[in-house]
């Protein structure tokens, strides 16, 4: 196998440079596909598996072509295989793409059966063993992708990888909330990632920062003045490191007890002013720069993402109002999904149960420590995953609001 050297931190740009455009991504696909490709977003290879044939299908499709059975739902698959051609693709017709070739691309036969058209991984060869996995490329495209079937080597620098994640390395990311636990977790955890600098946010510095001291003798933290809820606050930062930020991770969350008929309208006020009005200030003045780099090489800015309470998906009546936020922050971030798509730029989410804060002290275990969320952030930028649910309690309340959302709404009423 050949000797790999780790990859390089980026030059300095070339302020004369001009900025490659970051082309309209192609069509989406039926409606099949787009299934595939919800699964892909949360980082699971699954395929079509027929009810009544057992057989597994490629590409997606509405009937089963052995008995044409139209129950086919998608269903984890298993992630084997062996790679029987390969070649590389330098020219496409599709000008999103263009700039980001060239790549290898080969078929592949997998265990349970389909053969398939994926990206190639650099350390496979053609009869290797494979393993599978399925994501979705900078377009919101799903595809697959061929690794090793064991780790190599600086695995995860692989170029054609490195397009399918938001992987922290040489990157620099701002952390929106350098006041909870969770902030400060995360800031550490991304420079334990490689991440080549975290600007930290602090709103109201004029208040003791608990930590402060460690923080600022730690070398890659950059502790800068944030206040979601004050628009000057976040036009003045992004005036200031705007346009060297390749990722923003908004970890900000007002969260207060109280039920809707329960918390005074002034809190909950305070409430979305900082989880939903704050995420789309983020977005309005950090966006455009995202967007204007996007397409700036092997260490371009790359993701937005957000922690989300995880009742966003189901209001608990015990948090009403901070439920009511969550739902809001969770559409707010759907649509800014589809605008930032546009240009390339992942839009993510890690769903997160209750944590134990002060915020939090009557609700029973499990909960989440700060660090064990952070871990989960890292993970999902390294991995390239849009939707992830860390926790018991997060998974939880997934997997019963895919079951029936209805349920679990009378599930979480007290």
């Amino acid at each position: 196998m050949t000797e790999r050297t780790p990859l390089a931190p980026p030059p300095r740009k070339d302020p004369t440079a001009v900025t490659r455009l970051a082309h309209r991504p192609p069509g989406m696909p039926s409606r099949a596909g787009l299934c595939f490709a919800a699964h892909a977003a949360r980082g699971t290879f699954a395929l079509q598996e027929c009810t009544e044939c057992a057989a597994r299908l490629w590409p997606p499709r509405d009937a089963c072509p052995h008995c044409l059975s139209a129950d086919i739902p998608f269903t984890p698959a298993p992630v084997g295989g062996e790679v029987i051609a390969q070649t590389t693709v330098r020219v496409t017709h599709e000008l999103f793409y263009r700039d980001r070739g060239p790549w290898r691309v080969g078929t592949v036969k997998l265990d349970c059966g389909p053969v398939v058209t994926a990206n190639l991984h650099r350390d496979v060869a053609t009869g290797a063993r494979v393993r599978m996995i399925a994501r979705l490329d900078l377009a919101g495209t799903p595809l697959m992708m061929a690794l090793p079937e064991q780790e190599t080597p600086l695995m995860d620098e692989d170029p054609a990888l490195r397009t399918l994640t938001a992987h922290p390395r040489h990157r620099r990311v701002l952390v929106t909330d350098g006041r909870s636990a969770l902030g400060q977790e995360l800031a550490r955890a991304l420079l334990k990632a490689g991440a080549a600098k975290v600007f930290l946010g602090v709103a109201e510095g004029w208040k003791p920062l608990p930590g402060r001291d460690r923080l600022e003798a730690e070398a890659g933290i950059d502790i800068v003045p944030l206040d979601l809820t004050d628009t000057r606050s976040v036009v003045d930062l992004a005036g200031a490191i705007g346009g060297k930020t390749d990722i923003v991770v908004n970890t900000a969350d007002h969260v207060r007890p109280g039920s809707v008929m329960g918390q005074s309208v002034a809190l909950a006020q305070e409430a979305f002013e900082t989880n939903v009005f704050g995420l789309q200030r983020l977005a309005q003045v950090f966006g455009p720069a995202l967007l204007g780099r996007a397409n700036d090489g092997l260490n371009n800015a790359v993701a937005l993402m957000d922690v989300t309470p995880v009742q966003a998906l189901s209001n608990w009546n015990v948090y009403g109002m901070h439920s009511a936020s969550a739902a809001a922050r969770l559409s707010v971030l759907q649509g800014l999904r589809a605008e930032m798509r546009e240009g390339g730029i992942r839009v993510m989410s890690v769903f997160a149960g209750p944590m134990d804060d002060d915020w939090h002290q009557a609700v029973p275990p499990p909960k989440l420590a700060p660090r064990a969320v952070a871990a989960a952030v890292v993970a999902a930028l390294c991995e390239g995953i849009e939707e992830s649910f860390v926790g018991d309690v997060a998974q939880d309340v997934f997997a019963r609001f895919r079951a029936d959302p209805k349920v679990l709404e009378r599930e979480l009423q007290r």
